[in-house]
């Protein structure tokens, strides 16, 4: 739906969905669920949410295609994604 609004190539979609599972996955760690739970939310869920495929093939692909694109994505999503997931363990962690 994000990549229907807008004419960039930045893939917005998949840094949205990948960033926001690194932060709902922070917040499930956080709250210390069990182990049943966690691996049906956790690992089925989120692991199923987010999409790391998606994300090394668009990497490719704006590699491939000499877009500048592929420095701020890589950074924004393998340096944003442990700052969010710290943001929502500690969130986690208050609730």
């Amino acid at each position: 739906m994000i990549k229907q609004h807008t004419k960039q190539i930045f893939p917005w979609a998949t840094l949205l969905i990948n960033l926001s599972g690194a932060f709902l996955l922070g917040i499930l760690v956080g709250l210390q669920i069990t182990t049943y739970l966690y691996k049906i939310l956790g690992i089925g869920l989120l692991g199923g949410f987010t999409t790391f495929s998606t994300l090394n093939v668009e990497l490719i692909t704006l590699r491939r295609n000499k877009q500048f694109e592929v420095i701020p994505y890589a950074l924004a999503t393998y340096l944003g994604g442990p700052i969010v997931l710290f943001g929502g363990l500690l969130l986690g962690y208050l609730y």
